[in-house]
């Protein structure tokens, strides 16, 4: 099954996610340079708050908890220790470009938690092989919204068509780490729909992925829980191809990827 991960400092919708197998919760205590980085673009910029991670403990019952701090700073020893004294499950270092830099977090952090590299940068992809065995390191986690920028493409799923996600993906495999990738819309909402991206997550033996805004906004004739039942239903269906449907589909996929990007380069 894979893993739903919902961002949310809300203890009453945490508890309602919680309820469901399959999820983990996800507190974004990210600030430094996203901002900046995210200038003029339609995403999400966390409002979470140190204190928050208290809350969404507290309401895990069944769901692991992550969090993502600031990338490599002067405070992140500090940060890390307020962090870690609520216990989560695992910890995402974001926006880190080099190996040594991986490596000097994982030793901040000492084997307290299991270590998520958020891997969202050019740098980072290049260095792979020279990090992917850091010690302490559970799992890779490709964000393709900063990964596809920092690539100059002009679409966030371009990565996904040109073999760079399965490349991650494999480098993960080899060792042994959890991957996953991205973020998904409903079933059938977004330029590259919420069916195609998670078939591409059971083709490449994704075990995560983040779900966007667009499951629990407040439609009148829409439910989280009942959404998220729909991609459960979708992920079982999809489960059942055999190979060469698989493959038949990621071509299309990569066609399709394709050819939005061709039509946002070409402007209106």
């Amino acid at each position: 099954m894979l893993e739903l991960i919902q961002i949310t400092n809300d203890a009453a919708f945490a508890r309602r996610c919680d309820a469901m197998p399959g999820m983990r919760l996800f507190v974004d205590l990210e600030r430094l340079g996203k901002a900046e980085r995210q200038a003029g673009r339609n995403t999400f910029i966390s409002a979470h708050q140190p204190d928050d991670v208290a809350r969404v403990r507290a309401a895990a019952r069944q769901s692991r908890l992550m969090v993502r701090v600031n990338p490599l700073h002067a405070g992140t020893p500090r940060e890390l220790d307020a962090v870690l004294a609520q216990a989560p499950d695992c910890v995402m270092l974001p926006m880190f470009t080099t190996a040594a830099q991986l490596r000097e977090f994982a030793g901040l952090l000492a084997g307290r938690a299991p270590l998520v590299a958020l891997l969202e940068t050019a740098a980072a992809l290049r260095t792979l092989d020279e990090w992917i065995a850091t010690p302490g390191l559970q799992e890779v986690f490709v964000g393709l919204n900063d990964l596809h920028l920092s690539l100059a493409c002009g679409f966030m799923f371009e990565p996904l068509a040109d073999g760079t996600v399965e490349r991650v993906a494999q480098a993960c495999h080899a060792q042994g780490l959890r991957f996953g990738f991205g973020g998904i819309a409903r079933l059938d909402e977004g330029l590259l729909s919420g069916r195609d991206v998670l078939a591409e997550h059971l083709r490449l033996g994704s075990q995560a992925v983040i779900l966007s805004r667009t499951f629990h906004r407040d439609d009148a004739d829409s439910v989280f829980e009942q959404e998220v039942a729909g991609l459960r239903a979708a992920e079982a269906q999809l489960a059942q191809r055999d190979d060469g449907q698989v493959q038949r589909d990621a071509q299309r996929i990569a066609a399709t990827i394709r050819r939005i990007a061709g039509e946002l380069a070409a402007g209106p």
